[in-house]
C-alpha cells in the first residue's frame, strides 16, 4: 500500500470524527509493520482537520539538503585564500552558503582557525547589520525546516539511525555564533519544537517495547559536541521517563558533559533546555525509593541545579568580557535580553516542596550566595539578588534575614544596594501585614532593629551612595516601622532623626537643592507617615519637622498641602490647642512669607491661582480645629488661630480670618447652651465679640468692603440671637459699623443697592434693638434709600424699608411708623 493510500483512509477517518490513536492500531492491525508510525498519522490527522485536501507531498523548494559537497568546500577555500580577512558575512555573500554550513566547511573540512575567516571581532555579531542578520537566521531556519523534514520522513519509515543523523544536521545550525541573543533565541525555538518531535517518537518507540537501548552510548560519537549534547539529553529525557537508566547517574552526567560546551551563547541555551527537560523528573522527596535505589533525592536535586545555576551564571558573566570595549554598551543589552535563563535555575529551586526553610538556610541560599559573590559581576549581583528576594517564600527570607543582608555589604560597590534591601524590606512589610495584623513576623525576629543596623552598615561601608539613595533607604525603613509597629512611634522618630543626622553631616545649616533626585525622595518619605497615619499621630513624631526643614521652599509647599488634603479628606479633627500649634509649626510655608520663597510667590496676591487655592484650604483647614467638649479649649484654638495668621499678611488674611471669625460665631452659641454650668458665659461671649470685630476691622483695610460688610451683619445677628445682658450693644455697634462701610462704597450704585438690601434684610431679622435704637437705624436706612442715584434701586429698597416698620417681632412698637413710610412712597411714586 503507498503512502496515498493510507493518508485516504486517515482523511476518511478524521471526517468521521475518529481520534488518531485508533486510526493508527486500525492501520497497525491492518498493514503490521508497514503501517505508518504514530506520530506521522497524527501529524495527518491534523492536517486534515486544519482544512488540507490533497494527500500528496508538498513540493520542496530551496538547495539540496547536503551541501557539504566537494565543490562547496573548494569554493570557500578559494574564497579565503583569495582574501584571508574575509568575514562569514562576506563569504555568505560570495557563495550564497548558510553560516552553519560555512563554519562546518572551515572548521571540520579545511581545518582552519577562526580568525582567517572572521574579522577581528572573533566572529561576533558586532559586525553585522540588521540586514544582514534577518538574512543569517532565515537561511538557518530553511536549513532546519529541511533537516527537520528529512528527520521525520526517515522517523516515519523506522530508520532511527538516519533519524538522529539529520537532527544532529538540524543541531549543527546552533553552532553559529554570528547570530544576536535575539535572532538565536528565535532559532533555538524553532530547533526545540522539531526535535521535539524526536522526543515524540522515541518515547512512542519505548511505550510500544520497540524502543533501542544502545542510543545513549551511540549519540555520544557524533562529530559536534553541540548536536552531540542536545541528543544526549533528549535520549537521556526519554530513557528517564521509561525507566530504562538511572535517574541520579543520568542526570549527574548530563549536567557534567554540558561543561563541553564554554560559548557563552550556545552554553546558555544548551543548559536551559537541559533544564526544562528535566523540570518534572527531579527527584522531590526526602528518602529513596526502596525499590530503586537509583531514583535520588532531593539532595540530587539540588545538586543539579545548584551546579547548573554556577555554570550558567559563569557563562552569562563571561559574555562581558568577550570583545571590543566599544561593544560594551551592547553585550550588557544583550546580557540583560539573557537574564532570564540564569533565573530560571531559582525559580526551579523554589518549586521543590522538599525545600523548606531549614534546608534552604544551609544548602541552597549559602552556595546561591557563594556564587552572587563570587562573581563580582554587577549586573549578575544585581539581578540574582532581586531574583533570589522575588522567587522565595516570605518565611524563608525573615529566617535568613543576617545571611542575606550580610552578603548584600559583599556585593560590587557599584551595585545598586537601594534597589534590593528597598524591594526585601517592601516585600516583608506586605507580607507582615497581609491579614491586617503583624501576627505573620515571629517574636524572635525584630525586623526593625535588623534592617535599621544592616542599613547603617551599608551608608557607612559605600562612603560614596549619593544621598538619594540613602533617604530611599530610611524611607523603606520608615515604612516598615510605621506598617509593621504602628503603636511604635519611637521607631519612626529614629528613622527621621538619622536621616536628619546624615544631611547634618552632608552639609550642615543646608538645605537640599529643589528639583534634585534627594528632595524628591525626602518628599517621597515625608509623605509616608500621612499615609499611614491621620495627623494627631504625625504629630507624635517629634524629628518630622526637623526633616521638613531639610527641603527648600518648592518641595515643603508640596508637602504642606499633602498635609492639609489629607486632613481634609479623612475629615480629621484636631481638638486641642497645642496640636493646633504644632500642625501650624508644619505648614507655616503657607501661613507666613518665607525668606527662601521665590520673587513671584514673595508677593501673593488675589489673582494667583496657586495662591487662591492654597489659602482656601488653609481655611478649610480651619473647620476641622474643634474641642467637642470643651469650648475654653476652642477659645483658646481660636486665640492661637489669630495669633498666627495675623503674621501672613492681609492677603492671606481675607481667607483666614473669615473663618475664625465664624468659628467665634459659632462659639459664642455654645455658651449660651451651657449657661446653667458656666456663670462667666455672659463675659466670654463679649470677649469673642470684641475678638471679631478686631479682626474684621482689619479686614476693612482691603479694597473692597463687602466681605467686611457681611461679617458685620452676621456679628449683629449673633449678637441678638445669644441675647445676653449687653447684646443690643454689640448688636448695634456692628450694625453701625456695617452702615459705616456701606456709606464708604460712593460711586458704585449696584454695590451700594445690594449692601443696603443686606443692611435692611438684617436689620428685620434683629430683634434686641429698643424702639431708640431701632428707629435711629431704620431711618438712616430709610433715608439711604432715597439716596441712591438710580429710580428703580428707591423704590425696590424703600419697600423694604416698609418691612421695618411692621415686623411681627415689633409688631407693637412700629405699627404707628407705617403711616409715614407709606406716605414717603406715594411721594416717590408720584
Amino acid at each position: 500500500m503507498t503512502d496515498e493510500f493510507y493518508r485516504y483512509y486517515i482523511k476518511i477517518r478524521v471526517i468521521l470524527r475518529i481520534n488518531p490513536k485508533i486510526i493508527f492500531e486500525e492501520l497497525t492491525e491492518a498493514l503490521g509493520p508497514d503501517a505508518p508510525s504514530y506520530s506521522m498519522v497524527k501529524n495527518w490527522a491534523k492536517s486534515f482537520r486544519e482544512g488540507r485536501e490533497n494527500v500528496i507531498d508538498d513540493p520542496r523548494s530551496g538547495r539540496p539538503i547536503s551541501v557539504l559537497t566537494v565543490e562547496n568546500i573548494e569554493y570557500v577555500r578559494q574564497v579565503i585564500e583569495d582574501d584571508p580577512h574575509s568575514t562569514y558575512e562576506d563569504i555568505i555573500v560570495k557563495t550564497d552558503l548558510s553560516c552553519g554550513t560555512i563554519e562546518r566547511i572551515i572548521h571540520d573540512h579545511l581545518k582552519m582557525r577562526k580568525q582567517k575567516a572572521v574579522d577581528s571581532n572573533r566572529g561576533s555579531n558586532a559586525g553585522l547589520s540588521m540586514d544582514n542578520q534577518e538574512k543569517l537566521l532565515a537561511d538557518a531556519l530553511q536549513n532546519v525546516r529541511q533537516h527537520a523534514f528529512a528527520m521525520k520522513r526517515v522517523l516515519d519509515q523506522q530508520s532511527v539511525m538516519e533519524g538522529l543523523k539529520h537532527a544532529a544536521n538540524m543541531l549543527g545550525e546552533l553552532r553559529t555564533s554570528l547570530l544576536s541573543p535575539k535572532n538565536y533565541y528565535e532559532l533555538h525555538v524553532v530547533v526545540v519544537e522539531e526535535l521535539h518531535h524526536l522526543e515524540l517518537y522515541l518515547a512512542d518507540e519505548f511505550e510500544h517495547g520497540r524502543g533501542s537501548h544502545d542510543l545513549y552510548e551511540v549519540v555520544q560519537y557524533a562529530g559536534n559536541i553541540v548536536p552531540r549534547l542536545y541528543l544526549l539529553i533528549t535520549i537521556g529525557h526519554v530513557y528517564i521517563r521509561a525507566n530504562e537508566l538511572p535517574r541520579r547517574e543520568v542526570l549527574r552526567d548530563l549536567v557534567e558533559m554540558c561543561r563541553g560546551v564554554q560559548h557563552p551563547l550556545r552554553g546558555l541555551f544548551l543548559r536551559n533546555y537541559l533544564l526544562q527537560c528535566v523540570k518534572s523528573l527531579l527527584p522531590d522527596n526526602e528518602e529513596e525509593n526502596q525499590e530503586d535505589s537509583k531514583t535520588g533525592t532531593i539532595l540530587d536535586s539540588l545538586d543539579f541545579i545548584l551546579l547548573n545555576f554556577s555554570e550558567m551564571n559563569k557563562l552569562w558573566v563571561r559574555m562581558q568580557y568577550q570583545g571590543h570595549t566599544r561593544d560594551l554598551q551592547r553585550r550588557e543589552q544583550e546580557r540583560r535580553e539573557l537574564r532570564i535563563l540564569v533565573g530560571t535555575n531559582l525559580v526551579r529551586l523554589s518549586e521543590l516542596e522538599c525545600v523548606n526553610v531549614e534546608r534552604y538556610k544551609t544548602i541552597v541560599l549559602p552556595k546561591i550566595m557563594e556564587q552572587v559573590v563570587s562573581c563580582r559581576d554587577p549586573i549578575a549581583q544585581e539581578y540574582l539578588m532581586e531574583c533570589i528576594i522575588q522567587v522565595f517564600p516570605d518565611e524563608y527570607h525573615l529566617n535568613t534575614l543576617n545571611e542575606f543582608l550580610k552578603a548584600c555589604r559583599e556585593l560590587s560597590a557599584t551595585v545598586n544596594i537601594r534597589n534590593i534591601l528597598i524591594s526585601l524590606i517592601d516585600r516583608l512589610t506586605a507580607y507582615s501585614t497581609r491579614d491586617g495584623s503583624q501576627q505573620n513576623i515571629p517574636e524572635n525576629i525584630q525586623l526593625f532593629d535588623i534592617f535599621s543596623e544592616q542599613i547603617a552598615e551599608v551608608v557607612k561601608s559605600r562612603v560614596n551612595m549619593p544621598p538619594e539613595d540613602i533617604v530611599a533607604l530610611q524611607s523603606a525603613l520608615l515604612n516598615l516601622s510605621l506598617k509593621c509597629y504602628r503603636d511604635q512611634f519611637e521607631y519612626g522618630n529614629k528613622v527621621l532623626e538619622n536621616t536628619r543626622k546624615i544631611f547634618d553631616n552632608i552639609a550642615s545649616d543646608t538645605q537640599v537643592q529643589t528639583g534634585t533626585q534627594a528632595a524628591k525622595e525626602l518628599v517621597k518619605m515625608l509623605k509616608i507617615p500621612i499615609d499611614c497615619y491621620d495627623i494627631i499621630d504625625v504629630l507624635k513624631l517629634n524629628h518630622y519637622k526637623l526633616v521638613l526643614q531639610l527641603l527648600s521652599y518648592r518641595e515643603r509647599h508640596t508637602v504642606c498641602m499633602y498635609i492639609i488634603n489629607s486632613i481634609l479628606d479623612k475629615e480629621t479633627v484636631i481638638p486641642t490647642a497645642e496640636q493646633v500649634t504644632q500642625l501650624f509649626e508644619l505648614i507655616l510655608t503657607l501661613i507666613i512669607d518665607q525668606n527662601d520663597s521665590p520673587l513671584e510667590t514673595s508677593r501673593q496676591t488675589i489673582t494667583n491661582e496657586d495662591f487662591v487655592e492654597e489659602q482656601n484650604l488653609v481655611a478649610r483647614l480651619c473647620n476641622n480645629f474643634k474641642a467637642p467638649n470643651d469650648p475654653d479649649q476652642q477659645y483658646h484654638i481660636i486665640k492661637i488661630c489669630q495669633d498666627t495668621f495675623k503674621n501672613g499678611g492681609l492677603e492671606r488674611m481675607r481667607f483666614t480670618y473669615p473663618s475664625i471669625i465664624m468659628q467665634a460665631y459659632a462659639l459664642t452659641f455654645r455658651y449660651k447652651n451651657i449657661r446653667e454650668q458656666d456663670e462667666k458665659w455672659e463675659k466670654k461671649c463679649q470677649k469673642l465679640f470684641q475678638l471679631c470685630n478686631q479682626l474684621i476691622n482689619t479686614l476693612t483695610k482691603l479694597e473692597t468692603n463687602d466681605l467686611p460688610l457681611r461679617l458685620y451683619l452676621q456679628g449683629a445677628l449673633a449678637a441678638s440671637e445669644i441675647g445676653s445682658e449687653n447684646a443690643e450693644t454689640i448688636a448695634y455697634e456692628f450694625f453701625s459699623q456695617a452702615y459705616t462701610l456701606y456709606e464708604e462704597q460712593a460711586g458704585d450704585t449696584r454695590a451700594q443697592c445690594a449692601s443696603l438690601t443686606l443692611l435692611i434684610g438684617t436689620l428685620e431679622k434683629v430683634a434686641c434693638f429698643g424702639e431708640e435704637n431701632h428707629s435711629t437705624l431704620r431711618q438712616s436706612l430709610t433715608q439711604a434709600a432715597t439716596r441712591l442715584v438710580k429710580r428703580p434701586d428707591q423704590v425696590r429698597t424703600l419697600l423694604l424699608c416698609t418691612h421695618l416698620f411692621w415686623s411681627a417681632k415689633r409688631f407693637n412698637e412700629s405699627t404707628q411708623k407705617s403711616e409715614e413710610v407709606t406716605k414717603k412712597t406715594k411721594n416717590l411714586l408720584s
